[in-house]
């Protein structure tokens, strides 16, 4: 399905958070590599896609009425067997019921464990006066406490995306600090470009949150994302 496909079947359901596997979906087709879920409609689904997959894998509940999944006990980290998996979709389905029973559920989301990385966030967002606005940092805890980021206004140059990851005080991590493996700068810097480029085109776009991305020293992957629209 395309981005104006999946913007357009929103809004005739009239809402404005995209599913997970929809802003991924979008993501994949702005370049960005992600996880590549998918939704599974049943347990015996899950198993099946866990194994074309490969273990270990992640279940995340797949509804555009959860915003935080986590919060409602629908998501699921580092499922080895089919033994797991099939208790683990069970929790997340009762979960749900118990913490959000009003909630519209497509079924679970299953996708690939992917490997610790250095983790960073992408986000945008509408300033009122000075519309889409990109933000970079460091991403996980590390943004919550420490609120180190950069922001720069759509439309991004080169330049901007190349000075806003050097600014953040958190740099010196992506560089490979105390032997850890670095990330990929110019794949980040990519990255920004690319999300700039799409919400300056794309007015129907409030909010982008890409968070976290593990970025590694040759690729890099964006675990979950969300995006909200006007």
């Amino acid at each position: 399905m395309s981005t104006n496909e999946i913007i357009a079947n929103a809004k005739k359901a009239s809402r404005t958070h995209l599913t997970e596997i929809e802003s991924k979906t979008i993501l994949e087709e702005l370049g960005i590599a992600t996880t590549e879920p998918r939704l599974a409609k049943s347990r015996d689904e899950a198993i099946s896609f866990a194994k074309g997959i490969g273990f270990p894998v992640v279940l995340k509940v797949s509804s555009a009425d959860i915003v935080h999944k986590s919060d409602s006990g629908g998501v699921k980290l580092g499922l080895t067997n089919e033994d797991e998996l099939a208790r683990a979709y069970d929790e997340i389905m009762a979960s749900i019921k118990r913490n959000q029973p009003d909630a519209v559920v497509e079924g679970v989301s299953v996708q690939k464990m992917a490997r610790p990385g250095v983790e960073v966030i992408i986000g945008m967002s509408k300033d009122p006066q000075f519309g889409p606005v990109l933000m970079f940092g460091l991403g996980g805890i590390f943004v919550e406490i420490l609120k180190d980021v950069a922001f720069r206004i759509v439309p991004l140059t080169k330049r901007d995306a190349h000075d806003m990851i050097r600014e953040i005080k958190g740099y010196p991590v992506l560089e490979g600090y105390r032997g850890q493996e670095p990330g990929n700068v110019p794949l980040l810097e990519d990255i920004l470009l690319k999300v700039s480029d799409f919400a300056d085109k794309t007015p129907q776009i409030k909010e982008m949150d890409l968070n976290p991305i593990f970025a590694y020293s040759q690729d890099v992957v964006a675990v979950d994302a969300r995006i909200i629209l006007e």
